[in-house]
């Protein structure tokens, strides 16, 4: 008991969790994709809890009408077949898992689309240990660096800002130089590995400004907790801001599979 009291009074300190269990924010969704994640992540847990409850039931009723009785020194009646309830056994489980197939291959499909055209698209490179940000509509780039000792000295004065424009749909393109890593922010409820050699993509509409803070969450070496990014919702006239001073400070061109961590981040592909 005193566990669970701790685990969850600790989990209300979390800065995701802003509405009691459920992720998000009370002002509205961040992507137009959490909400569904969201009833998704419930659904399951509310038919597993239901299923729960229902053999939980059955094995403390069974336990308590069938005990053993203090003057009872006889077996009970041994059943080796009871063809109704193997029948049960058989069909329950195909049906229960047969639902949560479907809800879940539905909502993965919607998650997953990129057959819409996007308004942005941003290509992102997972490296040891950073990011780097090609902004292909505006031919600009941003690169990042790890952070040394997190929550020490030494570390970078800003985090690689990955700037994306509300209400706008956004297709992200993930790519790998090195090893495997995984893109992943909390708020968004998503993540999706980045594997060398095999681009993948998806797309997002972001609903609600503000600051998200992003990770590596695949172990891809000795500095894999210093691999952190954020993620700017912005205005469309600060996005473009933003592309604008990329551009002014000679940013332009994309930083492509042949640039490794050590590069300089001038040493860019198609430079204008």
């Amino acid at each position: 008991m005193l566990a669970l009291v701790l685990t969850v009074a600790v989990s209300g300190c979390s800065a995701e969790a802003q509405r009691g269990f459920l992720p998000g924010y009370e002002d509205g969704q961040v992507t137009n994709m959490t909400g569904r994640i969201t009833s998704l992540w419930t659904g399951s847990w509310i038919a597993a809890l239901a299923v729960g409850v229902l053999t939980w039931g059955l094995i403390i009723w069974s336990v308590a009408v069938y005990r053993k009785r203090r003057d009872d020194d006889t077996l009970p009646v041994q059943l080796r077949y009871h063809v109704p309830l193997e029948i049960m056994y058989v069909i329950l489980p195909i049906l229960m898992i047969g639902v949560l197939y479907f809800y879940t291959q539905r909502d993965v499909s919607a998650i997953v689309d990129t057959s819409k055209e996007p308004d942005v698209t941003v290509q992102v490179w997972g490296k040891r240990w950073s990011w780097d940000f090609n902004y292909l509509d505006s031919n600009v780039w941003e690169s990042g660096e790890h952070v040394v000792d997190v929550g020490e000295p030494g570390n970078p004065e800003t985090l690689p800002t990955l700037y994306l424009p509300v209400d706008k749909r956004v297709e992200i393109q993930l790519d790998s130089r090195d090893v495997i890593h995984s893109f992943w922010v909390p708020a968004f409820l998503f993540k999706r590995d980045m594997i060398p050699g095999r681009e993948s993509s998806f797309q997002i509409i972001p609903e609600r400004e503000g600051t998200y803070a992003g990770k590596c969450a695949e172990l891809c070496g000795e500095n894999h907790s210093g691999m952190l990014f954020n993620v700017k919702v912005v205005s469309q006239a600060e996005y473009d801001q933003h592309m604008a001073d990329l551009e002014a400070a000679g940013q332009t061109g994309v930083q492509g599979a042949d640039l490794n961590p050590s590069d300089k981040p001038s040493a860019v592909i198609g430079e204008n």
